[in-house]
């Protein structure tokens, strides 16, 4: 199976993000990929927090869902929405929430983000427990690909990639392929991006597909990018390391089983 992890470097405009999106997923399309996964606030990095309330949706309907399910059906393509702000149960809050759309444009699957972001080194200062109601769900869903293999993937973003036990529920569940929409800083991606995902693809023995924001946002963030695809050995099959793009690599469900039937790391487990 074909999987695109696209890279973005989202602004403060809703509408300026989806025209982007559109054309890096029918560049992903064109490019032969039956998945393609947008990155963590795809829709908007605005100028504030804050701003993610105001275009917050009820879930099911609203102008950034449908343009989702709209181009999954256009391009006949598997495609999820890295994040997008849905409606929580305090009216100053939202929800951080990852939809898997099929190609007959039906929402298969929402993963609300469970674990928000706290950092603060004297220089940047972050706290998502200010505008986000965390989740509490891990969540699967089932991708029939045309390789002949039914795909179970496993939803988390960004932050989540730091708690390997969220991972390990998505290994008793048998995931074959990790998904990691993200916008890691560049201070925090610099150091442990990489690693961390290889870290999760290695120890799971899945692929994993992060796509990432990465560049320089009009708030002033940079985001570190470097959107990639690993596979279960921990080999980097594709990155990119800055700037909007479409980055693709061959999931081989051939090779997963031979990853697990030469090294049964998961069947010999003793704890937890």
């Amino acid at each position: 199976m074909k999987v695109a992890a696209i890279q973005m470097v989202s602004a403060a405009s809703v509408a300026d993000n989806l025209a982007s999106a559109a054309r890096l997923l029918e560049h992903a399309a064109a490019q032969g990929a039956e998945l393609a996964v947008l990155p963590e606030y795809f829709c908007l990095m605005g100028l504030h927090d804050t701003d993610k309330v105001a275009i917050r949706e009820p879930f099911g309907h609203g102008p950034i869902q449908d343009f989702v399910a709209q181009r999954a059906r256009a391009l006949g393509l598997w495609i999820v929405a890295g994040t997008l702000p849905l409606q929580a149960s305090q009216p100053d809050l939202v929800c951080n929430s990852s939809l898997a759309y099929s190609p007959d444009g039906e929402c298969v699957a929402r993963y609300d983000k469970i674990h928000l972001f706290q950092f603060d080194n004297g220089l940047e200062q972050y706290d998502e427990s200010r505008v986000l109601e965390r989740g509490s769900t891990p969540t699967v869903f089932t991708l029939p690909s045309v390789d002949g293999h039914r795909w179970t993937v496993g939803m988390s973003v960004c932050y989540d990639l730091r708690f390997p036990e969220l991972y390990r529920e998505y290994a008793n569940r048998s995931v074959d392929l990790l998904l990691v929409p993200s916008a890691f800083t560049y201070t925090t991606g610099e150091a442990h991006w990489e690693v961390l995902l290889r870290a999760r693809a290695i120890e799971n023995l899945s692929f994993v597909a992060a796509a990432a924001q990465g560049g320089q946002h009009p708030s002033g963030r940079t985001t570190w990018g470097h959107s990639l695809v690993v596979d279960p050995w921990g080999k980097v099959l594709a990155q990119q390391a800055q700037a909007p793009g479409v980055v693709l690599a061959d999931a081989d469900y051939r090779q997963l089983a031979h990853c697990r039937a030469q090294l049964p790391a998961l069947q010999h487990r003793t704890l937890g």
